[in-house]
């Protein structure tokens, strides 16, 4: 049942190797907008907290169209970097983990975030006190307390990316080898004659590697709630 072809296994690994970029190639930005919305004061805080969790109620396929306007090669921000750096996003897998990235970013905000407000805000005073300024207090503070909740978020970005169909295939299609991932297959195998086999082979594996991610998650989500409890 699970002796998976050259094919699907290229599928398997694209899909990993999509989530992993994707979930990499956020996390910096979700912390930064992590820390904005739970400690920041600003006018539009709101505003941004709406559009960061926008991609969580647009349909999909609405997400992936807006990312073709803007990063395909013809789009605003997808012609520039062609021009000057060389990087094309369009029906490339490095679009495809753009799309997760983008799918998945306000899960790995709102697990982060939560993970900041939840510190004591009396640990870094103290640290201040000592001298130690604000970038010093967060490195060896703040970090060290939210770690668990970066992680949780980490792992909820790549659930998302495992499971993320339609963005994906709205912005970069469905080219096997380049930007077929599992969920694109399974799609695939469902329209031609004699494909439940391989449906239900990664559907499985599929379903296996999303479940083993959010046990993960959610033991790092009780090791939070436990130090809300304690505090």
């Amino acid at each position: 049942m699970l002796d998976l072809t050259p094919d699907e296994w290229n599928a398997v690994r694209l899909s990993i190797k999509v989530g992993l970029w994707a979930m990499a190639a956020s996390l910096p930005f979700g912390i930064a907008i992590a820390l904005l919305l739970a400690r920041g004061k600003f006018w539009g805080k709101s505003l941004l907290n709406g559009v960061v969790h926008l991609p969580l109620i647009l349909p999909p396929v609405v997400t992936g169209y807006l990312l073709l306007l803007s990063f395909g090669r013809r789009g605003p921000i997808g012609s520039f970097l062609e021009e000057y750096f060389g990087i094309v996003f369009s029906f490339r897998w490095t679009g495809a983990a753009l799309a997760c990235a983008v799918m998945g970013f306000p899960l790995m905000v709102r697990a982060i975030r939560l993970s900041i407000e939840a510190v004591d805000r009396r640990l870094e005073a103290a640290a201040g006190t000592l001298g130690a300024s604000p970038l010093w207090v967060f490195l060896t503070v703040t970090l060290p307390l939210i770690l668990p909740g970066i992680v949780a978020g980490m792992i909820l970005s790549f659930a998302k990316a495992m499971g993320e169909f339609g963005a994906t295939i709205t912005f970069v299609s469905n080219i096997p080898g380049e930007t077929q991932t599992l969920p694109s297959a399974i799609y695939t195998f469902t329209q031609v004659p004699g494909g439940d086999a391989g449906a239900m082979r990664l559907t499985l594996i599929s379903i296996a590697i999303s479940m083993a991610a959010l046990v993960v998650s959610e033991m790092f989500a009780r090791r939070i709630g436990q130090r809300l409890d304690i505090g």
